[in-house]
């Protein structure tokens, strides 16, 4: 269940810190609306490599859209050399 609070909690950052853990992050909201979210360094680091490696790959299926697919004796051909 996600941790919600106003902003206004920030007051005593260190409860609000304390909710935080590794997959949970904890939202605050400002005027009743979300607002921002505090996360784990390591939650952080996770999401942007996994947004890294979903970029990557929809950039490679877009390339072998457009130039094709290559057998996988042929990728490994290249890769390799």
């Amino acid at each position: 269940m996600p941790t919600i609070l106003p902003v206004s909690d920030l007051r005593n950052y260190n409860e609000v810190l304390g909710a935080v853990t590794g997959d949970t992050p904890v939202f605050l909201t400002k005027n009743g609306r979300g607002r921002y979210a505090v996360v784990d360094i390591a939650a952080y680091d996770r999401l942007q490599a996994e947004l890294k490696l979903v970029s990557a790959l929809a950039e490679g299926e877009a390339s072998a859209r457009q130039g094709g697919w290559l057998e996988a004796a042929a990728a490994r051909k290249r890769v390799l050399a």
